[in-house]
């Protein structure tokens, strides 16, 4: 199956392997999203018992790409088929997953209630909100068409494979300058086109040049390709800049609706207002976790599957102690009953 065919299946809801009410229980926990993150949480909550619900509506960020890197084990392997292994992983330890996308959370006296946008309704304990970011493109013709092949974003991910090769990097502030200066490593090769930053400071420019990086900053007209291979940016002048390989500097938009109905803090980041979360995942709503892209802007997949499981972790010791003190109070009461009749 190629890459167009993965993304098009991907993109389609598809029949899960169950078919439950989901409004039939109280859910020790519902997962929005299942992605890196969603499907991290899911695994350790669902192996260690916990009813567990995720609602995905299996739009992962990185599935434009056709490899990830970085990710051991799984370098140079298919987010989509990630996600795949993923989904079969969390149902045979008993995980719920539905395809379907939320349009409603709100709090409730046994926790969260989430609606979605076939009008199913679920009821969980505590709620996690996967559902992470969109990354919103230059308006340059061919740019998205490229997106995550010959145009990427992360000198982690796609910069080892541009060795040696002709990279162009479309920067979008002099504040994202420091992506030339991090593929400098891999490439003698270098082109800053600079007019969607506006004109840059004459220190920044003198250290591009400094390590040997070109500056072009006339505008950029439209991606050049041959077939499904970016060759080069078209430019204002009429010529074009040969180049294998283009970075760019998407705008992430946070896919928060979910957190923002329930009132979750956010502060301010380098890219904008975005989600607090804590260590754990946790927001400012007690029983409301953020994990992967919805609570650090700028994980990799690595990050965000360990988010996920820090969070679940976190979760499942709160439901243990939840539990521990109910016991504990029955007890309590027992002893409370048997002492009165013994007198």
């Amino acid at each position: 199956m190629t890459h167009d065919d993965r993304l098009s299946a991907a993109s389609a809801p598809h029949s899960p392997a169950q078919n439950p009410d989901i409004s039939g229980e109280l859910w020790d926990v519902i997962i929005i999203g299942g992605g890196a993150a969603g499907l991290s949480a899911a695994l350790i909550l669902a192996r260690a018992r916990r009813r567990v619900l995720v609602l995905d509506a299996h739009e992962p960020r990185n599935r434009f790409a056709p490899h990830m890197h970085g990710v051991l084990s799984r370098d140079g392997y298919s987010p989509l088929d990630l996600v795949a292994d993923g989904y079969r992983e969390v149902r045979a330890v008993d995980g719920v997953i539905e395809n379907a996308r939320v349009v409603e959370t709100r709090a409730t006296a046994d926790g969260f209630e989430v609606v979605t946008d076939s009008g199913g309704l679920a009821t969980g304990r505590r709620l996690i909100v996967a559902t992470g970011t969109r990354d919103r493109l230059p308006d340059i013709p061919g740019l998205a068409e490229q997106w995550g092949r010959g145009v990427v974003a992360c000198p982690y991910c796609d910069g080892y494979e541009a060795s040696g090769t002709a990279i162009g990097v479309l920067a979008g502030s002099v504040m994202g300058l420091h992506v030339a200066h991090m593929l400098r490593a891999y490439s003698n090769d270098i082109t800053v086109f600079t007019s969607l930053a506006g004109e840059l400071p004459e220190d920044e420019r003198m250290l591009l040049e400094e390590r040997g990086m070109r500056i072009d900053d006339r505008t950029v007209t439209h991606v050049v390709t041959e077939g499904d291979s970016i060759t080069g940016l078209g430019l204002a002048d009429g010529s074009v800049a040969a180049l294998d390989v283009v970075f760019a500097q998407p705008t992430p938009t946070a896919l928060d609706e979910p957190l923002r109905q329930l009132g979750v803090a956010q502060t301010e980041t380098p890219i904008g207002l975005w989600t607090a979360v804590d260590g754990f995942g946790r927001t400012s709503v007690d029983g409301v976790f953020a994990v992967g892209n919805s609570g650090i802007p700028n994980a990799l997949v690595p990050i965000a599957m360990g988010s996920g499981a820090m969070a679940a972790l976190t979760i499942n010791g709160e439901l243990v102690a939840e539990d521990v003190a109910a016991a504990s109070a029955r007890v309590a009461q027992r002893q409370g009953v048997d002492a009165g009749v013994g007198h």
